[in-house]
Protein backbone atom coordinates (compact mmCIF):
# COMPACT_ATOMS: atom_id res chain seq x y z
CA UNK A 1 0.00 0.00 0.00
CA UNK A 2 1.06 3.58 -0.84
CA UNK A 3 1.34 6.45 2.39
CA UNK A 4 -0.91 7.97 -0.54
CA UNK A 5 -3.80 5.34 0.50
CA UNK A 6 -2.64 5.35 3.96
CA UNK A 7 -3.47 8.81 3.95
CA UNK A 8 -7.08 8.66 2.89
CA UNK A 9 -7.65 5.07 5.13
CA UNK A 10 -6.83 7.90 7.95
CA UNK A 11 -8.09 10.90 6.82
CA UNK A 12 -4.44 12.09 7.41
CA UNK A 13 -2.74 15.78 6.40
CA UNK A 14 0.71 15.68 5.28
CA UNK A 15 3.04 17.10 7.40
CA UNK A 16 6.17 16.58 5.58
CA UNK A 17 7.20 14.72 2.93
CA UNK A 18 4.58 15.63 0.02
CA UNK A 19 6.95 13.64 -2.50
CA UNK A 20 7.01 10.60 -0.90
CA UNK A 21 3.31 9.36 -1.64
CA UNK A 22 4.24 6.81 -3.63
CA UNK A 23 6.21 4.75 -1.07
CA UNK A 24 5.31 1.83 -0.76
CA UNK A 25 4.55 0.55 3.05
CA UNK A 26 3.12 -3.00 4.62
CA UNK A 27 4.11 -3.19 8.21
CA UNK A 28 3.42 -0.71 11.04
CA UNK A 29 4.57 -0.58 14.49
CA UNK A 30 2.50 1.81 17.48
CA UNK A 31 3.73 3.14 21.10
CA UNK A 32 4.07 6.45 22.64
CA UNK A 33 7.43 4.81 24.36
CA UNK A 34 10.11 5.44 22.41
CA UNK A 35 11.67 2.64 24.08
CA UNK A 36 9.28 0.02 23.53
CA UNK A 37 9.85 1.75 19.61
CA UNK A 38 14.18 1.09 19.53
CA UNK A 39 13.11 -2.80 20.88
CA UNK A 40 10.75 -3.52 18.61
CA UNK A 41 9.50 -1.67 15.94
CA UNK A 42 11.49 -3.03 12.16
CA UNK A 43 13.60 -0.77 9.44
CA UNK A 44 10.75 -0.07 7.01
CA UNK A 45 7.59 -0.33 8.99
CA UNK A 46 4.85 2.74 9.79
CA UNK A 47 5.72 4.32 13.29
CA UNK A 48 1.90 5.64 14.82
CA UNK A 49 2.64 7.57 17.70
CA UNK A 50 0.97 10.52 19.87
CA UNK A 51 4.42 11.59 20.90
CA UNK A 52 5.20 14.90 19.20
CA UNK A 53 8.85 15.70 20.64
CA UNK A 54 11.79 15.78 18.24
CA UNK A 55 13.00 12.56 19.56
CA UNK A 56 10.18 10.67 17.55
CA UNK A 57 12.23 11.85 14.27
CA UNK A 58 15.49 10.90 15.79
CA UNK A 59 14.48 7.38 16.77
CA UNK A 60 13.00 6.95 13.41
CA UNK A 61 15.82 7.87 11.54
CA UNK A 62 17.89 5.46 13.60
CA UNK A 63 15.25 2.45 12.95
CA UNK A 64 15.26 3.40 9.28
CA UNK A 65 11.37 3.63 9.65
CA UNK A 66 9.30 4.32 6.71
CA UNK A 67 6.97 7.12 7.98
CA UNK A 68 5.73 8.67 10.80
CA UNK A 69 1.74 8.20 11.53
CA UNK A 70 0.97 11.68 14.73
CA UNK A 71 -2.39 10.20 15.97
CA UNK A 72 -4.86 12.15 18.29
CA UNK A 73 -5.05 15.25 15.71
CA UNK A 74 -1.95 16.16 17.61
CA UNK A 75 0.43 19.47 16.43
CA UNK A 76 3.84 19.08 15.79
CA UNK A 77 6.43 22.09 16.97
CA UNK A 78 8.13 23.89 13.93
CA UNK A 79 11.34 22.67 15.41
CA UNK A 80 10.00 18.43 15.15
CA UNK A 81 8.95 19.25 11.85
CA UNK A 82 12.06 20.67 10.43
CA UNK A 83 14.07 17.91 11.61
CA UNK A 84 11.57 15.40 9.92
CA UNK A 85 12.66 17.61 6.62
CA UNK A 86 16.11 17.84 6.98
CA UNK A 87 16.35 13.85 7.69
CA UNK A 88 13.39 13.25 4.91
CA UNK A 89 10.92 11.44 6.51
CA UNK A 90 7.69 11.19 5.85
CA UNK A 91 5.19 12.68 8.82
CA UNK A 92 1.45 12.59 8.63
CA UNK A 93 -1.30 13.71 11.59
CA UNK A 94 -4.78 12.13 11.66
CA UNK A 95 -7.18 12.23 14.28
CA UNK A 96 -8.11 9.33 15.23
CA UNK A 97 -6.41 7.15 18.34
CA UNK A 98 -3.71 5.11 17.90
CA UNK A 99 -5.89 1.65 18.31
CA UNK A 100 -8.50 3.22 15.23
CA UNK A 101 -5.51 4.28 13.05
CA UNK A 102 -4.27 0.74 13.40
CA UNK A 103 -7.37 -1.11 13.06
CA UNK A 104 -8.40 0.79 10.11
CA UNK A 105 -4.69 0.16 8.38
CA UNK A 106 -5.03 -3.71 9.78
CA UNK A 107 -8.49 -3.72 8.24
CA UNK A 108 -7.02 -2.80 4.69
CA UNK A 109 -3.92 -5.24 4.56
CA UNK A 110 -1.02 -3.43 7.09
CA UNK A 111 0.31 -6.40 9.74
CA UNK A 112 2.04 -5.25 12.23
CA UNK A 113 6.04 -5.69 12.26
CA UNK A 114 6.05 -8.13 14.95
CA UNK A 115 3.12 -10.19 16.50
CA UNK A 116 4.70 -11.45 19.55
CA UNK A 117 7.31 -10.95 22.14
Amino acid sequence: MTLNEVKSILDADMLVGHDLLEMEVNTAFGADSMSDVLTFAKPGCMLLTGLTNPQIIRTADILEIAAIIITRGKKLSPVTIALAEEIKIPVLSTKYILFEAAGRLYEKGIRGCIEKV
